[in-house]
């Protein structure tokens, strides 16, 4: 990197586009879509440009941004960094974010008469313990505010969303953590649709408690 930042300003720049190519190459970001943020030490947030491949990112032209929303330096941030805004202002423990256009998870968000509460019924112990229900966020087009003021709502009680007929949206307390809770609901998803209309062992109302209370 040719610019100078701190050390650990530097690492995050790394690990956001190592993290970013990471996505990339295996498949759960195609083009420019999807977006990822974290929450800096000087309580700022890096973010993915406009229009960048996750395959491609640049850690010197990484956007920096308040959480008010003002561009500091590196390339224009994103549109959706408005709801980013919405999740750590309304998060204290949310770190960092991760929003893809996954194959799975948004082929999920674009099926009717999902439960709006919790869109993916717990048939395997892991999306329980790593992020608990995953409420589907109504749709609005890219950009749009209603999508932070929905997000800010929901953000205190849940680490995952689905927005609808557009993809996850996935919270952690770092950039790793959200990412890998990230990948464990794609390949919820995956099994899914792979399970299709057969019966499914479903885990029980208790089971999921001992879950939960891990």
């Amino acid at each position: 990197m040719s610019e100078q930042f701190s050390s650990s300003e530097q690492q995050a720049r790394l690990e956001m586009v190592k993290l970013g190519a990471s996505f990339f190459q295996r498949g759960y970001a195609t083009g420019s879509a999807g977006n990822l943020s974290l929450l800096l030490e000087d309580g700022n947030l890096l973010a993915t440009p406009t229009g960048s491949c996750l395959g491609e990112l640049d850690g010197d032209r990484l956007s920096k941004v308040t959480l008010e929303g003002e561009w500091i330096s590196g390339d224009k941030p994103s549109k959706e960094i408005a709801f980013h805004r919405a999740l750590y202002l309304n998060n204290p423990d949310c770190k960092a974010v991760v929003h893809l256009h996954s194959h799975y998870l948004t082929a999920l968000s674009c099926l009717q008469g999902l439960d709006s509460e919790n869109c993916i019924r717990p048939f395997t112990p892991y999306v329980v313990m790593r992020v608990g229900d995953v409420p589907v966020v109504p749709y609005y087009k890219p950009g749009d505010q209603r999508l932070a003021d929905d997000l800010a709502q929901l953000a205190g009680k849940y680490r995952a969303f689905l927005l609808a007929n557009h993809g996850p949206v996935v919270v952690g307390k770092s950039l790793r953590e959200a990412a890998d809770n990230t990948e464990e609901l794609e390949e919820t998803a995956r099994l899914m649709f792979t399970l299709g209309d057969r019966a499914i062992r479903y885990l029980t109302d208790s089971e999921v408690a001992e879950l939960r209370s891990r």
